[in-house]
């Protein structure tokens, strides 16, 4: 079975649900690091967002899945402005 140390840059990152939640930009210590790309509309656009570990249920092929739904993983990234 994969582990945390097997994910890398550019794997989609999928609810448990299968919905499209990001796309790894790197791992930052225990968090997955999402593209700006997936960051969202409004205030959350052009903002970086992470993934705790905790989240990450599998890993499967170019995927990972976490343990929550799509729609509820997105209420718990921790998000970062890059605007300094």
């Amino acid at each position: 079975m994969a582990g945390f140390e097997d994910i890398k840059e550019h794997m989609e990152v999928i609810g448990a649900d299968g919905v499209h939640v990001g796309t790894v930009d790197h791992i930052d210590g225990d968090r997955i690091k999402l593209t700006k790309k997936d960051s969202g509309e409004g205030s959350h656009e052009g903002h970086h967002h992470y993934i705790s570990r905790g989240l990450v249920a599998d890993i499967e092929g170019d995927r990972v899945r976490l343990s929550a739904n799509g729609d509820v993983a997105v209420m718990f990234e921790e998000e970062k402005n890059d605007a300094v």
